[in-house]
Protein backbone atom coordinates (compact mmCIF):
# COMPACT_ATOMS: atom_id res chain seq x y z
CA UNK A 1 0.00 0.00 0.00
CA UNK A 2 1.10 3.41 -1.41
CA UNK A 3 1.37 5.84 1.77
CA UNK A 4 -1.51 8.58 0.91
CA UNK A 5 0.65 12.17 -0.48
CA UNK A 6 -0.16 13.88 2.72
CA UNK A 7 1.95 11.42 4.71
CA UNK A 8 4.85 12.07 2.33
CA UNK A 9 4.92 15.56 2.68
CA UNK A 10 5.02 14.98 6.50
CA UNK A 11 1.64 17.20 6.90
CA UNK A 12 1.42 18.34 10.56
CA UNK A 13 -1.85 19.13 11.24
CA UNK A 14 -1.22 20.78 14.62
CA UNK A 15 1.04 23.08 13.83
CA UNK A 16 0.65 26.66 14.45
CA UNK A 17 3.57 28.17 13.44
CA UNK A 18 3.61 28.44 10.11
CA UNK A 19 4.39 31.66 8.06
CA UNK A 20 1.63 33.04 5.84
CA UNK A 21 1.26 36.53 3.85
CA UNK A 22 -0.92 39.09 5.22
CA UNK A 23 -1.68 42.35 3.91
CA UNK A 24 -0.48 45.86 5.14
CA UNK A 25 -3.07 48.92 4.83
CA UNK A 26 -0.93 50.09 2.22
CA UNK A 27 -1.42 46.45 -0.22
CA UNK A 28 1.91 45.36 0.25
CA UNK A 29 1.96 41.62 1.57
CA UNK A 30 4.72 40.73 4.83
CA UNK A 31 4.95 37.02 6.47
CA UNK A 32 3.78 36.72 9.51
CA UNK A 33 3.16 33.70 12.21
CA UNK A 34 -0.17 32.00 10.96
CA UNK A 35 -1.80 32.24 14.48
CA UNK A 36 -0.61 35.65 15.53
CA UNK A 37 -2.63 36.89 12.23
CA UNK A 38 -5.61 35.28 14.17
CA UNK A 39 -5.14 37.01 17.10
CA UNK A 40 -4.44 40.28 16.13
CA UNK A 41 -7.27 39.90 13.16
CA UNK A 42 -4.99 41.05 10.29
CA UNK A 43 -5.96 40.94 6.96
CA UNK A 44 -4.41 38.22 5.26
CA UNK A 45 -4.47 35.72 2.04
CA UNK A 46 -6.36 32.70 2.45
CA UNK A 47 -7.80 29.97 -0.67
CA UNK A 48 -11.37 28.40 -0.50
CA UNK A 49 -12.08 25.25 -2.66
CA UNK A 50 -15.25 24.51 -4.28
CA UNK A 51 -15.76 21.50 -5.28
CA UNK A 52 -19.12 20.36 -7.58
CA UNK A 53 -20.64 17.21 -8.94
CA UNK A 54 -23.39 18.51 -11.07
CA UNK A 55 -25.56 20.67 -9.08
CA UNK A 56 -24.41 19.31 -5.90
CA UNK A 57 -21.53 21.08 -3.48
CA UNK A 58 -19.12 18.98 -1.85
CA UNK A 59 -18.97 19.86 2.52
CA UNK A 60 -16.74 18.52 4.62
CA UNK A 61 -17.06 18.43 8.33
CA UNK A 62 -14.03 20.47 10.15
CA UNK A 63 -12.45 17.52 12.53
CA UNK A 64 -13.24 18.06 16.25
CA UNK A 65 -9.79 18.56 17.51
CA UNK A 66 -9.41 21.77 14.55
CA UNK A 67 -8.02 24.95 16.35
CA UNK A 68 -11.67 26.88 15.75
CA UNK A 69 -15.01 26.00 14.37
CA UNK A 70 -14.22 22.15 15.00
CA UNK A 71 -17.53 19.91 14.48
CA UNK A 72 -18.80 22.55 11.64
CA UNK A 73 -19.41 21.94 8.21
CA UNK A 74 -17.58 24.11 5.61
CA UNK A 75 -16.97 24.32 1.71
CA UNK A 76 -14.40 21.33 0.58
CA UNK A 77 -11.42 23.10 1.72
CA UNK A 78 -9.77 26.18 2.89
CA UNK A 79 -5.97 27.32 3.68
CA UNK A 80 -3.72 29.77 3.87
CA UNK A 81 -0.79 29.81 0.84
CA UNK A 82 2.60 30.05 3.02
CA UNK A 83 4.49 32.66 2.41
CA UNK A 84 6.00 32.99 -1.44
CA UNK A 85 3.20 30.12 -2.21
CA UNK A 86 1.60 29.98 -5.55
CA UNK A 87 -1.93 30.36 -4.47
CA UNK A 88 -3.17 27.69 -7.01
CA UNK A 89 -0.28 25.08 -5.86
CA UNK A 90 -1.75 25.86 -2.25
CA UNK A 91 -5.55 25.24 -3.16
CA UNK A 92 -3.99 21.71 -4.54
CA UNK A 93 -1.68 21.19 -1.85
CA UNK A 94 -4.49 21.60 0.74
CA UNK A 95 -7.11 19.23 -1.46
CA UNK A 96 -4.66 16.80 -1.25
CA UNK A 97 -4.01 17.20 2.60
CA UNK A 98 -6.66 16.74 3.89
CA UNK A 99 -9.41 14.93 1.39
CA UNK A 100 -6.85 12.83 -0.39
CA UNK A 101 -8.31 13.80 -3.85
CA UNK A 102 -6.01 15.57 -6.60
CA UNK A 103 -8.47 17.58 -8.84
CA UNK A 104 -8.51 20.46 -11.52
CA UNK A 105 -8.87 23.59 -10.22
CA UNK A 106 -9.79 26.98 -12.16
CA UNK A 107 -9.90 30.20 -10.01
CA UNK A 108 -13.18 32.16 -10.16
CA UNK A 109 -13.31 35.04 -8.10
CA UNK A 110 -12.20 37.06 -5.08
CA UNK A 111 -13.68 37.89 -1.53
CA UNK A 112 -12.81 39.45 1.24
CA UNK A 113 -14.63 39.01 4.53
CA UNK A 114 -14.08 39.03 9.08
CA UNK A 115 -15.51 36.86 11.07
CA UNK A 116 -15.06 35.93 14.98
CA UNK A 117 -14.74 32.31 14.96
CA UNK A 118 -14.11 31.99 18.62
CA UNK A 119 -11.42 31.06 21.05
CA UNK A 120 -10.54 35.20 20.80
CA UNK A 121 -9.71 34.27 16.93
CA UNK A 122 -10.66 36.30 13.88
CA UNK A 123 -10.43 35.57 10.15
CA UNK A 124 -10.14 38.77 8.71
CA UNK A 125 -9.08 37.15 4.70
CA UNK A 126 -8.60 37.73 1.16
CA UNK A 127 -9.98 34.93 -0.10
CA UNK A 128 -9.37 33.59 -3.88
CA UNK A 129 -11.74 31.10 -4.83
CA UNK A 130 -11.23 28.45 -6.59
CA UNK A 131 -13.82 25.18 -8.52
CA UNK A 132 -12.84 22.17 -9.24
CA UNK A 133 -15.51 19.31 -11.23
CA UNK A 134 -15.79 15.94 -10.14
CA UNK A 135 -17.72 13.03 -10.32
CA UNK A 136 -19.02 11.49 -7.08
CA UNK A 137 -19.45 7.98 -8.62
CA UNK A 138 -15.54 7.92 -9.15
CA UNK A 139 -14.02 9.91 -6.28
CA UNK A 140 -11.67 7.82 -4.00
CA UNK A 141 -11.14 10.20 -0.63
CA UNK A 142 -8.68 9.58 2.09
CA UNK A 143 -9.73 11.84 4.70
CA UNK A 144 -7.19 12.90 6.96
CA UNK A 145 -8.99 12.68 10.34
CA UNK A 146 -6.66 15.55 12.31
CA UNK A 147 -8.58 17.78 9.20
CA UNK A 148 -11.20 16.28 8.08
CA UNK A 149 -14.65 14.05 10.30
CA UNK A 150 -16.60 13.46 7.13
CA UNK A 151 -17.88 14.81 4.30
CA UNK A 152 -21.54 15.23 2.11
CA UNK A 153 -22.61 16.62 -1.19
CA UNK A 154 -25.72 18.95 -0.73
CA UNK A 155 -27.40 20.95 -3.47
CA UNK A 156 -27.33 25.08 -2.60
CA UNK A 157 -30.60 25.52 -2.12
CA UNK A 158 -30.68 22.58 0.87
CA UNK A 159 -27.71 24.17 2.17
CA UNK A 160 -29.11 27.38 2.40
CA UNK A 161 -31.86 26.52 4.37
CA UNK A 162 -29.50 24.40 6.33
CA UNK A 163 -27.99 27.79 7.19
CA UNK A 164 -31.30 29.48 8.35
CA UNK A 165 -32.61 26.34 10.60
CA UNK A 166 -29.34 25.47 12.02
CA UNK A 167 -26.66 28.34 11.23
CA UNK A 168 -24.33 26.88 14.06
CA UNK A 169 -23.69 23.21 12.10
CA UNK A 170 -21.89 25.57 9.33
CA UNK A 171 -18.52 27.88 10.03
CA UNK A 172 -19.05 31.49 9.83
CA UNK A 173 -17.43 31.63 6.06
CA UNK A 174 -19.59 29.50 4.53
CA UNK A 175 -22.80 31.70 5.94
CA UNK A 176 -21.05 34.56 4.43
CA UNK A 177 -20.47 32.73 1.07
CA UNK A 178 -23.46 31.81 0.39
CA UNK A 179 -24.97 35.04 1.35
CA UNK A 180 -22.45 36.51 -1.28
CA UNK A 181 -22.98 32.85 -3.76
CA UNK A 182 -23.33 35.57 -6.75
CA UNK A 183 -20.58 37.78 -6.18
CA UNK A 184 -18.19 34.35 -5.71
CA UNK A 185 -17.77 33.41 -10.04
CA UNK A 186 -19.06 29.50 -8.83
CA UNK A 187 -21.75 30.23 -11.08
CA UNK A 188 -24.08 27.41 -11.41
CA UNK A 189 -22.71 25.20 -14.11
CA UNK A 190 -18.56 24.73 -14.95
CA UNK A 191 -17.00 27.45 -15.74
CA UNK A 192 -16.76 27.18 -19.80
CA UNK A 193 -19.49 24.91 -20.01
Amino acid sequence: MRPSPRIQRGLDAASETRTIPAIGPDGQRFPIEKMEAHRRGLLHDAISVFIFDGDELLLQRRAAGKYHCGGQWANACCTHPDWGEDAAASARRRLSEELGVDIALTEVGTTTYRADVGGGLIEHERVRVFRGDADRTTLEFDLNPDEVAAVRWVGLEALRKEALVAPETLTPWLRIYLKRWDQLGLGAEAPNS
